[in-house]
């Protein structure tokens, strides 16, 4: 053979398009989520809806049958409720909503501060102005939905994933999302108490005031004193 001569190319076929594949009369589209995280989702929310409560054994067949799913996806669930806390796996007994105790919520409350403050201080002189402002706009909402505890409760949580995202730490803002899902399996709420929610807003006031004076050791002292006063209102 000739060496200047041109190698054989394999023969390439043509991709048919999709239209011209025949589809089955039962076809649905994929979802954009494996059933699993889609089961594991509703079974949040009935956890924090306390419709499993916490320490209550999770009937499994009661479980399949009201979802229409078999155990696997369901088991598969269970398993990423179990990763991040909400769910208790204990040998030959099945799966359990995690009951938290009063040491638990004490171990909760001190990470949350050590991350939190760490993540205040750092926005008070590494964030921009975007970021001090979205803070700054969520901390006015909190002060007009004072009469909806539920909206409250959820802008709270929002400003404070908000104080992580400004912060820029990943890992961080992960773990304190895990931390965020244990806290709502606590009884004890500590903006139940009477009187706290009041006290929380002056706190958030104090804080953001700091954040936008751009001085850390405030920032982060107001916060470790926010998540103390939190547990004592838990307690």
């Amino acid at each position: 053979m000739n060496s200047d001569s041109p190698s054989a190319s394999p023969t390439t076929l043509p991709c048919s398009p999709v239209a011209d594949v025949p589809q089955r009369p039962d076809a649905r589209p994929l979802s954009p989520r494996a059933l699993y995280e889609e089961v594991a989702e509703r079974l949040r929310h009935q956890i924090f809806a306390r419709q499993l409560e916490p320490g209550s054994w999770i009937d499994e067949l009661r479980l399949c049958a009201e979802f229409g799913i078999s155990r696997t996806p369901l088991r598969e669930a269970l398993k990423v409720l179990a990763t991040e806390g909400l769910v208790t796996m204990k040998v030959r007994r099945g799966a359990y909503v995690t009951e938290m105790s009063t040491a638990d919520v004490a171990q909760v409350y001190h990470l949350l501060a050590l991350l939190e403050s760490d993540a205040a201080a750092t926005v008070a002189t590494g964030a921009n102005d975007t970021h001090r402002d979205r803070l700054r706009r969520l901390h006015a909402r909190l002060e007009a939905e004072t009469g909806d505890r539920d909206v409250f409760f959820a802008t709270n949580e929002e400003f404070h994933m908000a104080l992580l995202d400004a912060a820029g730490n990943r890992w961080a803002t992960q773990v304190v999302t895990d931390l965020r899902k244990v806290m709502k399996l606590n009884r004890h709420h500590s903006l139940f108490k009477q009187g706290r929610i009041e006290e929380s807003l002056a706190e958030h006031r104090a804080l953001v005031a700091a954040i936008l004076a751009h001085d850390a050791e405030a920032a982060r002292r107001l916060m470790r004193e926010h998540f103390d006063n939190g547990l004592a209102a838990a307690a």
